[in-house]
């Protein structure tokens, strides 16, 4: 083994954080969450309205931390109406 490789193999591998805030979503889980079609939630990524990523095979997903911010703004704008 060559001395370079010998001083990568001592290198320990980085842990993966399990963030929640990480986790991806498809745009039917959105979907169910918001309570629409997924075809609104695409409308939604397409409009800017909620952030979007695509996949290598160019399918969306939706960090879980971009969902529920919408979310609660959706929800602080819905909650004077309610009064």
């Amino acid at each position: 083994m060559s001395p370079r490789r010998a001083n990568l193999a001592a290198v320990p591998a980085p842990e993966a954080e399990d963030d929640p805030s990480d986790v991806l979503l498809t745009p039917g889980e959105v979907a169910l969450l918001f309570r629409v079609t997924p075809k609104t939630v695409t409308r939604w990524a397409e409009a800017g309205k909620l952030p979007a990523i695509r996949t290598l095979g160019g399918h969306r997903r939706f960090r879980v931390a971009d969902v529920d911010r919408v979310r609660a703004e959706v929800a602080s704008r819905l909650r004077p109406a309610l009064r």
